[in-house]
C-alpha cells in the first residue's frame, strides 16, 4: 500500500520533501495557515485557519512529519492520540524550549558554552556576574534567523535588553563562544534504529541569516567523528525517526553544541544533487518505514541561498555546475526563496563561479572568492 504523508507546514522546506517522495509514490499533504503555500503545487493543502482543519489533515494522510520547528505541541497531541508521528514529541518538544535543550546536551554529555536560566531583571544581572560578558540573551521558546537575540557587551546595556527580550518570558543567557567557524551535521535514523549521517556542513552567514554553506566543510576529517557521535546520542536517546540537525561552534576546546532541528535543515540543501541520497529523500524513506539511502557525497558542494529577490534564471543555468531551485514565494527583504547548488570541479572553478554569481545574484550576501573545497 503506498503511504500518505502529512506534513505540519507548507513551505520550502515541505515542498522538497514531498519533490522527494514522488518518485516513491508517496503523496503528501499539509497543513498551513496559507493554501497558496511553496508546497501548494505538490500536494493538498488543508488550511490550519478553518474550523475543522486539523481533523481534516489528520484524516488526509498515514502518516505524519513537520517541516518547522515551531508546530504547536496542542495539534501534535491531537494527532498523535489518532497516528503516528515522526519525529517523536519529545524531540519537538524540547527543540522548542532552550532551557530544555540545554539540558539535554548536558545529560547526554554534549558540550555547550555555559548558560543561566534568566526571568527577571535581578537574575540577568546575576547571569552577568556569573557567566561574565560578553554573553547571548535569548528567548527560550521562539526565534529564528538571529530573531530574538541580544548581544550584552557592557553591563549598561542589561536594563536595556531586558526591555527588549524580558515581556517573552522565559530567557537563557549564554557566555559568548569564541568559535573559529561554525558547523552542522545532519543525520537520519529508521524506525528500525539504524542510523546514517552526512558530511559536516560549514556555515556561513550574514546578518543572522545562512548565506551559504560548504561541504564537506574544509579540514573537518577531525571533527566529523565527534560531530557523528554527538548527533547518535541525540537520536538514539529521542528514539528519533526521520532527519535531525545539530549546529555546532568550532572552537579552541573542540566542538560546543549550539542547537538542534528537528527537521530537514537549509545547511542540508546540498544533498539534492551532492550525496547519493538527499536529507529529503532520506526523511521520506524514515518516516515511511522504508531502508535508509546512502549519504555519501557525489562530489564537494557549495549552496548559497537566494536572499530577497531572484536572479535572472538565465544567467544562473548559464553557468556551468550550478542548480537552480526556487521555491515559489514572493520577494521580500531577507527571505530565503531559492538556492543554488554549485558542484564546481575544483577551487579555481569554484572561485570563477563565485565571480560570476556575485555579479548575477541581486544580493550576493557573504560570497567570497577565498572559498575552498
Amino acid at each position: 500500500m503506498n503511504k500518505t504523508i502529512g506534513i505540519f507546514g507548507g513551505g520550502q522546506l515541505g515542498r522538497m520533501m514531498a519533490q522527494a517522495a514522488l518518485p516513491l509514490n508517496i503523496q503528501c499533504t499539509f497543513f498551513d495557515v496559507s493554501t497558496d503555500c511553496p508546497s501548494a503545487a505538490l500536494g493538498t493543502v488543508i488550511s490550519s485557519k478553518t474550523e475543522n482543519g486539523l481533523q481534516d489533515f489528520i484524516a488526509s494522510a498515514d502518516v505524519f512529519s513537520l517541516e518547522f520547528e515551531n508546530t504547536p505541541l496542542s495539534d501534535v497531541d491531537v494527532l498523535t492520540k489518532q497516528k503516528d508521528m515522526h519525529p517523536p514529541r519529545q524531540a519537538l518538544a524540547i527543540a522548542q524550549h532552550r532551557l530544555s535543550e540545554k539540558a539535554l546536551f548536558d545529560a547526554l554529555e554534549i558540550p555547550v558554552a555555559p548558560y543561566k536560566a534568566v526571568d527577571s531583571l535581578e537574575s540577568l544581572s546575576a547571569a552577568v556576574a556569573e557567566l561574565g560578558l560578553p554573553i547571548v540573551l535569548k528567548t527560550a521558546t521562539g526565534g529564528y534567523d538571529g530573531k530574538g537575540q541580544f548581544v550584552l557587551r557592557s553591563e549598561q546595556q542589561i536594563e536595556q535588553a531586558w526591555a527588549e527580550l524580558g515581556p517573552a518570558g522565559s530567557l537563557i543567557a549564554e557566555s559568548f563562544v569564541t568559535f573559529s567557524r561554525e558547523v552542522s551535521i545532519i543525520a537520519v535514523r529508521g524506525q528500525n534504529g539504524d542510523v546514517k549521517t552526512w558530511p559536516l556542513a560549514e556555515n556561513h552567514h550574514h546578518h543572522g541569516i545562512l548565506s551559504h554553506s560548504i561541504v564537506p566543510a574544509p579540514n573537518s576529517a577531525d571533527l566529523q567523528p565527534v560531530a557523528q557521535d554527538y548527533i547518535t546520542r541525540l537520536l538514539n536517546h529521542l528514539n528519533y525517526v526521520g532527519v535531525l540537525t545539530l549546529e555546532l561552534f568550532v572552537t579552541d576546546k573542540g566542538l560546543y553544541a549550539n542547537e538542534m532541528a528537528p527537521r530537514v535543515h537549509n545547511s542540508g540543501h546540498w544533498s539534492i544533487e551532492g550525496a547519493v541520497c538527499s536529507q529529503f529523500e532520506n526523511h521520506i524513506r524514515a518516516v515511511a518505514g522504508l531502508p535508509l539511502g546512502s549519504t555519501e557525497v557525489v562530489r564537494p558542494t557549495v549552496m548559497i541561498n537566494i536572499i530577497g529577490q531572484y536572479p535572472q534564471s538565465e544567467q544562473v543555468l548559464a553557468l556551468e555546475g550550478v542548480h537552480l531551485h526556487l521555491y515559489n514565494k514572493e520577494e521580500r527583504e531577507g527571505r530565503k526563496i531559492g538556492h543554488l547548488t554549485l558542484m564546481p570541479n575544483d577551487t579555481a572553478q569554484l572561485t570563477t563561479l563565485c565571480r560570476q554569481l556575485a555579479k548575477i545574484l541581486p544580493n550576493p550576501l557573504a560570497l567570497s572568492e577565498d572559498m575552498t573545497i
